[in-house]
């Protein structure tokens, strides 16, 4: 029998890169025509870290700042739900008092006691100055 060999050489492109005409993926062709290796050839630039920190700064800033005010959304509207249970419950507790404190509804529920509606007008007593 034979023995196994193996072939190295150059991986075999594929469909993609046969049609971009590049030898590598999309990564390595964009960083081709920016040409990023001519920046890091002598190391980090870091006359630009104060930049790109701030920048970065800037980012972390405003993700948290919209996430802050997604949070403040929900709570207005859940606040807002709840307002407007209450405002129906203390419209519902209010006609039900204005009912019930009625002069026929009084008179109804104090008849279990036995006591009975006054048919006479009140009369107004009069005080003189002295008299008291």
């Amino acid at each position: 029998m034979g023995e196994n060999k193996f072939k190295i050489g150059q991986p075999k492109a594929t469909t993609s890169e046969k049609k971009s005409g590049t030898g590598g993926s999309m990564f390595s062709g964009l960083e081709k025509k920016l040409k990023l290796e001519s920046y890091f050839e002598e190391g980090f630039p870091v006359q630009h870290l104060p930049k790109i920190l701030f920048v970065l700064f800037l980012g972390i800033l405003y993700i948290s700042n919209s996430h802050h005010a997604e949070k403040t959304v929900r709570e207005i509207h859940k606040i807002e739900e709840e307002v407007e249970d209450l405002r129906a419950d203390y419209t519902t507790l209010k006609s039900d008092l204005m009912f019930s404190s009625k002069q026929s509804e009084v008179a109804r529920k104090v008849k279990e006691f036995g006591l009975k509606e006054s048919l006479t007008p009140p009369e107004k007593i009069e005080v003189e100055e002295g008299e008291y």
